[in-house]
C-alpha cells in the first residue's frame, strides 16, 4: 500500500517523458538486420583477403557496440545541452573535415581523403558533421525564427555554414555526402518556415557549384554516364550497377536463401558496404526489401510524426533535431537504394544501420539516440501539457495570499 503511494506521489511531481516505441521497434530492427546481412556478405570478402570468415563481422559488432553506447549516452542527454554547444560543436566539424588535409592525420584511401588517422582505427569525420549540422541548424531556426520566416537575408548563415561545409567535401572528395548535406539543409530550413522562393532565390548559386563539381573529374562523369546504359561497358563503368542489377534480378520474390549468394563471391565490388541492398534482394527476394524498407520508412515516419507534435506545442528545438535527423536517414537511404536500383548514380554511400562500416555505422546509432532523446522531450512536453489541462486552476494553491484577497474583491 505504501509503496503504490509513493509511486502515484512521484507520478505527480512532473511530467513524464517516453521514448517513441515504433520507432525504437524499426531501429532495433534495422541493426539486426544488418548483423544479419553483413555476416553473410562479407564471409567471401574475408575469407579471399586471409583475414578469417567472420573478420567484418567481429569489427562490425564492435563498432556497433560502441554506437549502442553513444546511443544510451544521447538518449539520457537533455536537449538543452547540444543546443548550448550547437557553435562550439560546429567548429569541432570544421576543424575534423580540415584535419584530414593534414599529412600524417589525414589518410588517403582509393584516391580520397576522407579519414582520419586515430592510430588505432580510422575515423570518418563527415559522419559526426551530419549530426552536428542538424543541431546547429535545429539551434539556429529557434534563435532566428522569425529572421527565417520574414528576411531574405535570414537563410544567409545556415546556407552559408552549410557552403562552406560543401566546400571542403568536395575537396576531399566526397560528393555523395555534399549533396545530402545541401538536400537536409534546404529541407530544414524549409520546414523551419522559409519561404519557398527564398529557398529557390538562394539555391540557384549551387547549381552551377554542383554542377562543375560532377563533371570536373573524369570518374564521376563515368558515374553520371554509366547508371543510364550499364549494359554497353558491363565489364567496365557499367560493372558495378550490372552485378548489382544480377543481384536483385536473382532474387525474384523469395530469394534464393540466406547466406546463397553467388553475386557477392567476388563479382559484386563491396558487398558487404555499398552494396549491401543487391545481396538483400538476391538472398531475401523482393519480400526482404520490402521489408527492410517498411523499416526505414517507420523510422522516417514516426520521426517526422513526432517531430511535427514537437513544433506544434513550442518544443521547438527537439522537433526540428527529429525533422533534421528522419531527413539525413531517410535521404541517404534514399540515394543508397536508388544507387543500387540503377535510378542513381554511383555515390559511395552506405545503408544506414545496415551497411559494414566502423563510424558510420557508430555515429549512426549516436544519431539514432539522439532522435529517441527527442522523441522523448516531446512526449514529456505533452504529457505536461495534459496534466495541465485535467488539473482546473482553481485545485492549485495559491503561495500569494494578496492574489487571493484581490480575486475576492474583485468577485464581491
Amino acid at each position: 500500500m505504501f509503496g503504490f503511494d509513493t509511486t502515484q506521489a512521484k507520478r505527480r511531481q512532473g511530467p513524464r517523458g517516453k521514448f517513441d516505441l515504433l520507432l525504437l521497434v524499426a531501429l532495433i530492427g534495422l541493426a539486426c538486420v544488418g548483423v544479419v546481412m553483413v555476416t553473410s556478405s562479407s564471409i567471401a570478402v574475408a575469407d579471399s583477403s586471409h583475414m578469417g570468415q567472420f573478420h567484418f563481422l567481429k569489427k562490425h559488432l564492435l563498432f556497433l557496440s560502441l554506437g549502442i553506447v553513444a546511443a544510451g549516452v544521447a538518449m539520457r542527454t537533455e536537449l538543452k545541452e547540444l543546443e548550448k554547444h550547437a557553435f562550439f560543436l560546429m567548429l569541432v566539424a570544421f576543424i575534423m573535415l580540415l584535419a584530414v588535409f593534414v599529412p600524417h592525420m589525414g589518410m588517403k584511401l582509393n584516391g580520397a581523403r576522407r579519414w582520419l588517422n586515430l592510430v588505432v582505427t580510422s575515423f570518418q569525420p563527415v559522419e559526426a558533421v551530419k549530426l552536428i549540422l542538424v543541431v546547429y541548424l535545429a539551434s539556429y531556426l529557434v534563435r532566428h525564427r522569425e529572421s527565417i520566416e520574414t528576411r531574405f537575408l535570414g537563410l544567409i548563415k545556415p546556407l552559408a555554414v552549410s557552403g562552406v561545409m560543401v566546400l571542403l567535401l568536395l575537396a576531399q572528395p566526397d560528393f555523395g555526402s555534399a549533396t545530402l548535406i545541401i538536400a537536409v539543409t534546404l529541407a530544414m530550413v524549409w520546414l523551419g518556415g522559409a519561404r519557398p522562393i527564398f529557398l529557390f532565390l538562394m539555391g540557384l548559386p549551387l547549381m552551377p557549384l554542383l554542377a562543375v563539381a560532377a563533371t570536373s573529374e573524369s570518374y564521376r562523369m563515368k558515374r553520371l554516364t554509366s547508371f543510364l546504359n550499364p549494359w554497353a561497358h558491363p565489364f567496365d563503368d557499367g560493372f558495378q550497377l550490372t552485378q548489382s542489377l544480377m543481384a536483385i534480378g536473382r532474387g525474384e520474390w523469395t530469394g534464393v536463401g540466406l547466406g546463397s549468394s553467388v553475386l557477392k563471391l567476388s563479382y559484386l565490388p563491396e558487398a558487404h558496404t555499398d552494396f549491401i541492398f543487391a545481396v538483400i534482394g538476391e538472398e531475401l527476394g523482393l519480400a526482404g526489401i520490402i521489408t527492410v524498407m517498411s523499416l526505414f520508412a517507420l523510422a522516417v515516419w514516426r520521426g517526422l510524426h513526432v517531430g511535427l507534435k514537437g513544433v506544434e506545442i513550442g518544443q521547438r528545438f527537439a522537433g526540428y533535431i527529429a525533422f533534421g535527423i528522419s531527413l539525413m536517414l531517410g535521404l541517404q537511404t534514399m540515394v543508397s537504394i536508388g544507387v543500387n536500383l540503377g535510378a542513381l548514380p554511383t555515390k559511395g554511400l552506405t545503408l544506414p544501420l545496415i551497411s559494414y562500416g566502423g563510424s558510420s555505422i557508430a555515429l549512426t546509432c549516436a544519431m539514432a539516440g539522439v532522435l529517441l532523446r527527442a522523441t522523448f522531450e516531446i512526449y514529456r512536453a505533452l504529457d505536461a501539457r495534459q496534466m495541465a489541462t485535467r488539473m482546473p486552476a482553481a485545485a492549485v494553491p495559491d503561495a500569494n495570499p494578496n492574489n487571493a484577497r484581490e480575486r475576492e474583491a474583485v468577485a464581491a
